[in-house]
């Protein structure tokens, strides 16, 4: 009889944008509980959703293995459990029935739970952890196991009889190296190559190498790691790096971080800690254009393998910036991306649009500052009011029925903004157009002058310019016919 079933909520083909682009990557978050668990005496599992199609293979999986406690653990580190999709949320309400049918007690640990705790409760749960939930976990489990109380245990919802008791949160953990290594045996590694494959790419896997972020974004929601910041130690991270490259063949790496590198000189000894043991590696972060220009760190982070950084460039309107609390000003964004450039480093910018008192001329300079740097990768959505958040606390009277996204790709506006949500959606399709239309002129012109720099992907951009040039026109004349709709009104 088998302790722990460890899962988690998020289901790639649930999510039609995430599954076509083919690059999932394991619950990272769910599998460092099961470690620390595992640590503890617990036998463990894992149910990964991450590449099932529905939550109902679990029941096959419980009858089979008869666990005691069914753990619905999702990857805190993962944006996207962030956003609290409601597809997912229904599968989770799923899991913890067939859950309940078998006997197990559910705790359940997410974004989405730690803010919708009642709902989760009501669908059958046991118990919610809010926050961080690995020390909580542990705790609740040996407690329960060893039938003392759990009623004042920190960090923990539940219900007595028909009330909500909400226990005050577990203050977070400061030393990170505390935790053993994510249990990456848990994991099929294979099952991820082959998706990866199927889009024609080598394999890359999720590193965490802290937990939270210390700035005051007023839309960005901390429901698991809050505004602390805490890292696991340069020689931590490069100790499992070498695990996953030994194990996995693997030296591609996402670092999920919400900030990469805020401690002062973390990137440059984690260059030196890479160094001493000969690793090579190539990896992806996300960062802000402020701490970027801080010292020799661009220098450092493309001397340890960094490959791309996404920055939340957010706006081209230092106006929409300011409003959002984000810290930023506008030339940092347009000296970062030049510096990153140079160096040979990707620069992807993640863009927001519709945030309260945005005007075409906020959204105009925002295409044109795309226009202008050239980033080398987009992510374009509409500002997306979350629980816990001063943004949320603005609007929270213009949302309704729908109050979160069905999938990644939703993009609905949930409040009153200066446009509607076809505007939004049009709007998204038309930048993409113009940022692949600037794109291949800077294709066109580079090849102009050298002819030997052509290449299948810049011949691929020009052929397409004839596409986008046309299309890009029928998209500006709606949003403008919208635009003049929204006036009538």
């Amino acid at each position: 009889m088998l302790d722990i079933l460890f899962s988690h909520s998020y289901y790639y083909p649930l999510d039609k944008k995430q599954w076509e682009n083919k690059t999932p990557y394991p619950p990272l978050g769910t599998i460092y509980a099961a470690s620390l668990m595992r640590k503890n005496d617990f036998s463990v599992s894992l149910f990964d959703t991450n590449l099932r199609n529905n939550p109902f293979d679990i029941e096959k999986e419980i009858q089979e293995k008869k666990p005691s406690f069914l753990v619905i653990y999702d990857d805190g580190f993962n944006y996207l459990t962030k956003m609290c999709l409601t597809n997912m949320r229904e599968a989770a309400f799923e899991m913890i029935a067939i859950g309940k049918k078998y006997n197990c007690t559910v705790i359940v640990n997410s974004s989405d739970s730690t803010d919708h705790y009642k709902k989760y409760l009501d669908a059958g749960a046991d118990y919610i952890i809010l926050g961080e939930g690995e020390l909580t976990l542990k705790e609740l489990l040996s407690k329960i196991k060893n039938k003392e109380p759990v009623s004042d245990l920190k960090g923990i919802v539940f219900k007595n009889n028909e009330e909500f008791i909400a226990n005050p949160k577990r203050e977070a953990l400061k030393n990170l190296d505390e935790l053993p290594m994510p249990a990456w045996d848990l994991v099929d590694v294979d099952a991820y190559k082959k998706v990866w494959a199927e889009r024609g790419k080598k394999i890359s896997l999720n590193i965490a190498t802290t937990r939270g972020c210390p700035y005051k974004c007023n839309w960005c929601a901390k429901p698991i790691y809050g505004v602390r910041y805490n890292s696991h130690s340069p020689e931590y991270i490069t100790k499992l790096i070498s695990y996953l490259k030994e194990n996995y063949d693997v030296t591609n790496f996402w670092m999920c971080d919400d900030i990469f590198g805020l401690k002062p000189r973390w990137v440059q000894n984690f260059n030196i800690a890479l160094k001493k043991v000969d690793l090579k590696i190539a990896y992806v972060i996300q960062s802000r254009v402020d701490l970027l220009l801080k010292e020799d760190t661009i220098d450092a982070l493309a001397e340890s393998g960094l490959k791309e950084v996404w920055v939340g460039a957010e706006s081209g309107s230092q106006k929409i910036l300011d409003a959002m609390d984000k810290g930023t000003q506008l030339s940092q964004i347009y000296d970062a991306t030049r510096l990153l450039k140079l160096k040979n480093v990707k620069v992807a910018f993640f863009i927001q649009f519709g945030y309260l008192g945005e005007t075409k001329k906020d959204i105009a300079k925002t295409i044109a500052m795309i226009k202008e740097l050239q980033p080398d990768n987009i992510g374009v959505s509409v500002s997306y009011p979350l629980p816990g958040t001063k943004f949320y606390e603005m609007v929270k009277d213009d949302l309704n029925l729908k109050s979160n996204w069905t999938d990644s790709d939703d993009l609905a506006m949930m409040f009153q903004g200066t446009f509607n949500s076809n505007y939004y959606k049009r709007l998204h399709r038309y930048v993409h157009k113009e940022y692949r239309k600037s794109q291949a002129i800077t294709n066109f012109k580079h090849i102009i002058k050298k002819p030997s720099l052509v290449s299948i992907t810049k011949l691929r951009s020009m052929l397409l310019y004839f596409y986008y040039v046309p299309s890009a026109i029928l998209d500006k004349f709606a949003l403008d016919k919208m635009e003049n709709s929204n006036k009538n009104e």
